[in-house]
């Protein structure tokens, strides 16, 4: 009972918390009448970031006719292609994203699939490689997944005469970075074009590959910032969404590596004729033993075998169905003859079996099969052979790959099977605080309202308590008083329980009780003023007959009671003492 007034009490206590949290959300109207207040719609705003600092370009694409007087579609054709798919017509539009983006928040988006696309557009200023860093940053959403296609961007290298309107796989760049997938392999590019300082010719060098799983990025649909740093001291970091997935050196970390070995096979040195390169051989003069028949075959029929007897030889394993009918559709001119087709024949199924029987295989026993000489250690052998190490002569060190060409462009030429590519937030800068606080103004807060928007109930519970700390105080109350309830009254008849169980024990077994427990008993018995009437009559005291009979009954009965009270719970103190044995014996007495 009293959990049940507890239970009552803590939920009127939590119907008041939450009508109390939906009255604060009601809205009041002029005329006084409350009405439901509709979940107010998550906004942040945006306001497109002016640059700030050192940069050498900063994009956020919100204004159509900046962008348009600034980016340039390339207009050529990819050599080697064929015509129908050669020409770069990829279309490139500026457009907010298809769903969690920001009032006023515009991004250049890659609108065609298995089309050449390529845009791009000149730096403020070109970037030079002397004393500072190199900071390149920007975010990609794969609004569509992704199948197959990069979304890499390329610094092209600043040269006279650059046309952009000719942006091809072709045009010469400095740095190639940004992601790119096909099928199941997962790549992050950062790439460098190495200028040999003998020749003057240009080479990749690629990055290792992440140690992260990269799969997440072109599959969730949410937007991820890339960010590649490169020092002055050639160090260099990769991040993504604010975290370091590659580090390492330029003079490192890069295949093929920047600089070549020192020494090189001689290309001119051939291999001795009578270099023997075979650790072991065959025993020339091992001979194969005379007893040694190659033509013994490896199984022999069993000699020993016979026919069981019942062998049905005359008798088919099969035999065409007799139940059979030939379909009704069936031309012979096109389908051939009709046959039956076969089942097991039930004659079988009671002999030892049918058709022709045939002599079972066994091991033979003078089988050795094809003689082979034992192997030796090779007398001859001299190793493997290699060839002499050389000089490299097209050996140089660059202690500095960091001093890598200008750059004069960004640009992006793709070939993607999924469309709806948003690209947005490039900027190029040499000072890395310019490039967060750019991120903080931009990405950030399209995650964030991205976040607010996939916030579970939870979470939003949480937010309301921060903003109404008096809630925690009530939380304790509601969640913390029944669970006190509930262990006190499980507690609080415990003693009593046992009480009743050692005396219902004692009762069974007639082991000896306390005199406590003794006079409890007579206590518990109402109506009888002398405690001694109360005890039940000893053996030997005169009863008669009748009176014996029906208390032996009676105890009996009680025995019987009591087993099943130890099957229940105990009952209640009062109705222990009224089914109790003395008391009974004491009435009766009377």
């Amino acid at each position: 009972m009293r959990l049940i007034l507890f239970t009552a009490l803590w939920l009127c206590l939590a119907l008041t918390v939450f009508a109390s949290s939906d009255a604060e959300e009601a809205v009041v109207t002029e005329d006084g009448d409350q009405v439901e207040a509709q979940e107010p719609e998550i906004e942040i705003n945006y306001v497109s970031p002016l640059p700030k600092g050192h940069i050498f370009l900063a994009e956020h694409f919100d204004n159509h006719d900046e962008f348009e007087a600034k980016w340039v579609r390339s207009q050529a054709k990819k050599d080697g292609a064929d015509d129908d798919i050669a020409k770069y017509d990829g279309k490139w539009a500026v457009e907010p994203l298809l769903k969690d983006g920001l009032k006023g928040d515009m991004g250049l988006v890659l609108k065609s699939k298995a089309k050449h696309s390529a845009i791009s557009a000149p730096l403020d200023r070109p970037f030079n490689f002397n004393n500072k860093p190199l900071i390149v940053q920007y975010d990609v959403t794969f609004q569509n997944g992704q199948e197959c296609g990069g979304a890499y961007i390329k610094l092209l290298m600043q040269e006279t005469g650059l046309r952009l309107s000719q942006f091809t796989d072709r045009t010469p760049y400095s740095i190639m970075f940004g992601p790119d997938k096909c099928g199941n392999d997962h790549k992050l590019h950062f790439i460098f074009m190495h200028k040999n300082p003998k020749d003057g010719s240009f080479s990749e060098k690629h990055a290792k590959k992440p140690s992260t799983r990269l799969d997440e990025l072109f599959k969730d649909g949410r937007p991820h910032l890339y960010t590649l740093v490169i020092q002055p001291d050639n160090s260099f970091e990769v991040l993504v969404d604010y975290k370091v997935v590659i580090k390492g050196t330029l003079l490192d970390d890069f295949d093929p590596p920047v600089n070549p070995p020192t020494e090189i096979d001689d290309p001119e040195d051939v291999k001795p004729i009578d270099w023997d390169e075979r650790e072991r051989i065959a025993d020339p003069e091992a001979k194969k033993p005379e007893d040694w028949n190659e033509e013994e075959p490896e199984q022999i029929a069993d000699a020993s075998a016979q026919q069981p007897a019942g062998w049905l030889e005359d008798e088919p394993e099969m035999i065409p169905d007799p139940t059979a009918e030939k379909p009704e559709d069936w031309d012979e001119d096109m389908d051939g003859t009709w046959e039956a087709p076969l089942i097991n024949n039930p004659v079988c199924e009671s002999a030892a079996g049918c058709g022709q029987w045939k002599t079972p295989m066994v091991a033979n026993p003078n089988f050795k099969g094809k003689w082979r000489a034992p192997f030796i250690d090779n007398p001859n052998y001299k190793g493997k052979w290699r060839a002499r190490r050389i000089p490299n002569p097209d050996f140089f060190e660059d202690k500095n790959p960091f001093a890598m060409s200008p750059i004069g462009a960004v640009g992006l030429e793709l070939w993607s099977m999924s469309d709806n590519i948003f690209f947005d937030n490039m900027i190029i800068t040499d000072d890395k605080s310019v490039a967060d606080q750019w991120a903080a103004e931009t990405f950030d807060l399209r995650c964030n309202l991205i976040d607010k928007e996939k916030e579970s109930v939870v979470q939003r519970l949480m937010n309301y308590t921060n903003k109404n700390p008096w809630l925690w105080g009530v939380y304790v109350v509601v969640i913390g008083l029944p669970l006190v309830l509930i262990i006190s009254c499980c507690c609080s008849n415990s003693p009593e329980k046992e009480k009743k169980a050692k005396k219902a024990e004692s009762k069974k077994t007639d082991d000896p009780v306390d005199d406590d427990e003794g006079v409890e008993d007579i206590e518990d018995i109402d109506g009888v003023e002398d405690a001694s009437e109360a005890i039940p009559p000893l053996e030997g005291e005169d009863l008669d007959e009748a009176n014996k009979d029906e208390i032996q009954a009676e105890e009996e009965e009680e025995e019987e009671e009591e087993e099943e009270e130890e099957k229940e719970e105990v009952p209640e103190e009062s109705v222990a003492a009224k089914s109790s044995p003395r008391r009974r014996r004491a009435t009766r007495k009377d």
